[in-house]
């Protein structure tokens, strides 16, 4: 279906994809998009092609339609077309109302203010000398010509029974300070008559005329002939004109009304949430509710609530202030809630139904039998004590640091040291949390540290933890483990890290032997086979990569959700709010009932999306709570990341690489006891390069150039680690040494992607890598480039990217480093991420290890430029290096 992406830069971009609600039906919009997004969303506005079908069309159409509708509110003839961005508060109105967006996360206050300040500089350069009014009735002509007559209305406090004053005015042109000059609307006839300019005083009038034609007060104004004199007006007279204003504003007129009818003072049915009593909340707490009535944060008493009850309609002097009274809303909205209060039982209601409640949805989800008209008269509010919890679960920065102790052998980032007390803050609630911070800050160390604090907390109830995690990451784990928090204990419940029999007997008698062990690990896959991991209570269950729940039928999402624990964590890079299904199937694992069942879901969604306009700030306020989410684009994060980190990535083997490289390793060992000199180095460095070729993708080594993508862990686990980035619209650099593996490679990307990519390699010619760079870093330039170490490692400016993957290793840290450092340079704003792919239990670990830890033998067989010279070892020690640990390497 048509969408319009937000891109990581703040851009607007048109998707092409088929939909079942059929063709999108303006081809100059599309068009305009295709060539200049500004164009293509003032258009959207200014044309109002039907987009109900497609929400995030639907979305960046309304807030266009917002300028539009302020440009259109500037006095004929103004050639500065600047207008004011919306307030803070009716941005963050736009944010919360946003629909699931293909980058909505990179939506911010800062980023709509730019967009907004974009279409002045687009409608600036539009002009062209001319005014804006042209402009708008050349490129917008559904527009009405609006702002040139304006309603006054202000308060007569010497009169109390006349108590306001009507004017109406027109607007004669700018004055010195850059206002709007009004004059009477009756000296508008005395000009254009003198003038004989009635053409001019056609187009001033039409607006009124339409006015006329749908409000009867205004026509009797006209009638009479007092729309053109100031005129005192009674209390219900002026009632009617403040409850015109948006149809006066939509016929073309200005209105300018009393400060205090802008904010809509007005009792309200006043529903206070509180945890009172409640030691722990949690999602099986029960909160306190009551009802009652309150004008602003005063509550009225019941002498003055059966007063309003009874009473007149309209405006009505309380405390010392004009308030809006209907009667009979007031009346609907304090017996539904009574009627709630009353079937709560004891006052109180569950903790899952507040949030709701909270959020601006029904208890139950249900159809909510509240218009919005209806729900202006009401207000749910947390008392005190629930809003400071709350605080702390919207705002980590509330929260007392986290200390975890001399065990972790690491300095905590603000934003770590954050995002640990917001992980310690929800668990202690026993409430579950989504930690969707981006690759690469840290989510795996914040959860180690956790732990660690969680371990040294007197108060907390011992056990183990469970961690699941993609068969994939099981060795970046151990490796983070041993690096930040060794002491921690844990255990691996998978045949690559862990024997057999040790499972078995962990299987046995799993409360004895997890007594002592912080962190159980498995993977998603192994759950199915061990329904002991069922029969245990544990303290917290984390999963890493939880995007792979997101579909909740699949067997792993199933056994996930069978498991016991206090409190869950979910860490995933992926935006989890962007895809409802996704969504819920998360959440029904970390607050389970949060989001109601499937069923319940589907309907609440639906109902969100028939609202006029549509909106999903209740969806957003209800989840906002349990997600913390912080961006490489973020300030307060950006300039607390070093500018570039380097991580391994460890990828296992298929069985087919697994016997190639078996049978690799023997042919070596067969033929190497009987050379000696130039022969046996020739043997050495031929043997190298096939495990090399074996690692990348068995094709490689066989030349059957099939490449299937189960054939190869590395081809796996590049899939899985760009699908997020895909997601996220990050741009990736992948560098191999090897030119027969780059075709496969740009293919297998593109699937991943759904996008062509780019290659350079030692056979481009030279007058196309210009061309090619070029190509790669404009704003809407490809996703992912790949380059052959020798071709690319050099002289190229490659700032587009901010992920530079190493899918084979040069053994030269050296080499490896020039070629980071085409996206790693002058002019990169982003912070650099390095993925290393090694397969572990091959020779790429092995010599990782000796690169990392320069223990005695890596000094002995590292060049004094870093390359290493495996030719040179002793027979017993090179089988050693290129021995396979077949446990840990296979899948």
């Amino acid at each position: 279906m048509p969408e319009i992406l937000l891109s990581p830069s703040g851009n607007l971009r048109w998707v092409e994809a088929t939909s079942p609600h059929g063709d999108f039906s303006d081809a100059d919009v599309r068009a305009a998009f295709l060539s200049d997004w500004l164009e293509g969303l003032f258009l959207l506005a200014a044309r109002r092609p039907e987009t109900a079908a497609w929400p995030s069309l639907r979305y960046w159409q309304a807030f266009a339609e917002a300028y539009l509708t302020n440009a259109c509110h500037i006095p004929p003839g103004t050639v500065d077309s600047a207008i004011p961005p919306p307030t803070p508060a009716e941005i963050d109105a736009w944010i919360l109302s946003a629909p699931p967006l293909h980058g909505g996360e990179y939506l911010s206050a800062e980023l709509l203010v730019k967009i907004w300040n974009g279409l002045n500089a687009w409608v600036r350069q539009a002009l062209n000398g001319g005014g804006l009014d042209r402009l708008i009735e050349r490129r917008a002509p559904k527009w009405r010509q609006v702002g040139r007559v304006c309603m006054h209305l202000a308060e007569n406090k010497n009169d109390p029974e006349l108590p306001f004053a009507f004017l109406a005015t027109y607007t004669s042109g700018l004055g010195s300070a850059g206002r709007l000059k009004h004059l009477p609307l009756g000296a508008a006839l005395q000009q254009y008559a003198g003038a004989k300019n009635r053409a001019a005083l056609i187009r001033l009038l039409t607006p009124l005329q339409r006015a006329a034609e749908c409000c009867g007060w205004v026509r009797q104004l006209v009638d009479s002939g007092e729309i053109y004199r100031p005129t005192a007006w009674p209390i219900a007279r002026a009632h009617e004109l403040l409850t015109s204003v948006p149809q006066l504003e939509e016929c073309g007129l200005s209105v300018r009304v009393p400060d205090w009818w802008k904010a809509r003072p007005r009792p309200q049915v006043r529903v206070n949430i509180e945890r009172r009593g409640v030691a722990r909340v949690g999602l099986d707490a029960m909160l306190d509710f009551n009802v009652g009535v309150a004008l602003g944060d005063k509550s009225l008493s019941a002498e003055e609530i059966a007063a309003l009850l009874v009473g007149g309609d309209g405006l009505v002097l309380l405390k010392g202030q004009w308030v809006e009274v209907d009667r009979q809303k007031l009346k609907q909205a304090l017996e539904h809630w009574r009627a709630v209060e009353q079937r709560a039982g004891n006052g109180q209601i569950s903790f899952i139904e507040g949030m709701r409640l909270l959020a601006g949805a029904p208890a139950d989800l249900s159809l909510d039998p509240h218009t919005a008209a209806e729900q202006s008269w009401m207000h749910i509010d947390a008392g005190s004590g629930l809003r400071a919890t709350l605080a702390g679960l919207r705002d980590p920065a509330r929260l007392e640091a986290i200390d975890a102790g001399t065990a972790l052998r690491a300095t905590l980032r603000p934003y770590q040291s954050e995002g640990v007390g917001w992980l310690r803050f929800l668990t202690a609630l026993n409430l579950g949390a989504c930690l969707a911070d981006d690759m690469g800050l840290g989510k795996t160390l914040q959860v180690l540290a956790l732990l660690l604090n969680m371990r040294q907390t007197a108060e907390d109830v011992a056990g183990p933890s469970l961690l699941v995690v993609p068969a994939s990451l099981l060795g970046n784990w151990r490796s983070e483990a041993a690096r930040f928090a060794p002491t921690l204990n844990l255990s691996f419940l998978h045949p690559a890290e862990c024997e057999a029999a040790t499972i078995e007997r962990i299987a046995a008698a799993p409360v004895t032997e997890l007594r002592d062990v912080d962190l159980a690990v498995t993977t998603y896959s192994m759950l199915h086979r061990q329904p002991w991991l069922r029969q245990l209570d544990w303290r917290l269950i984390i999963l890493d990569e939880a995007q792979a729940i997101k579909n909740a039928g699949t067997q792993a999402s199933k056994a996930i959700k069978q498991l016991s624990a206090r409190s869950r964590i979910a860490l995933t890079g992926t935006p989890v709010e962007n895809r409802l299904g996704d969504l819920w199937s998360l959440f029904d694992f970390l607050n389970p009932g949060l989001l109601g069942s499937a069923a319940v879901f589907k309907s609440f969604v639906r109902q969100l999306e028939r609202r006029e306009p549509p909106s999903y700030a209740p969806l957003r306020q209800l989840v906002g709570p349990y997600i913390l989410r912080r961006m490489k684009t973020d300030r307060n994060v950006i300039a607390d990341l070093p500018e570039k980190t380097e991580a391994q990535c460890f990828c296992a083997l298929s069985r087919t690489q697994a016997r190639l490289y078996q049978q690799a390793v023997e042919t070596m060992r067969v033929a190497i006891s009987s050379m000696n000199g130039m022969a046996r180095r020739g043997l050495v460095l031929q043997t190298l390069m096939r495990l090399k070729q074996i690692c990348n993708h068995p094709s490689q080594r066989t030349g059957d150039g099939g490449y299937a993508r189960a054939d190869s862990g590395k081809f796996l686990r590049l899939a899985e680690l760009c699908e997020e980035l895909a997601e996220r619209q990050e741009r990736i650099l992948v560098f191999t040494q090897f030119r027969e593996i780059i075709d496969p490679l740009v293919e297998h990307l593109a699937g991943i992607f759904g996008h062509p990519g780019l290659c350079l390699h030692g056979g481009t010619a030279v007058a196309a890598r210009k061309a090619i760079v070029e190509r790669f870093q404009a704003d809407d330039g490809p996703p992912f480039l790949v380059l052959s170490l020798k071709a690319g490692g050099t002289g190229l400016n490659l700032t587009a990217a901010s992920q530079v993957i190493h899918f084979d290793r040069w053994w030269n840290p050296a080499v490896e480093n020039q070629a980071t450092d085409r996206a790693f340079r002058i002019g990169q704003k982003r912070p650099v991420l390095v993925h290393k792919f090694v397969t572990r239990g091959t020779i790429e670990e092995r010599i990782e290890a000796l690169i990392a830890d320069k223990r005695k033998l890596a000094d002995d067989i590292l060049k004094t430029d870093g390359e290493v010279k495996l030719t040179e070892l002793a027979d017993e020690q090179l089988l050693e290096l290129v021995r396979l640990d077949v446990q840990r390497a296979l899948m």
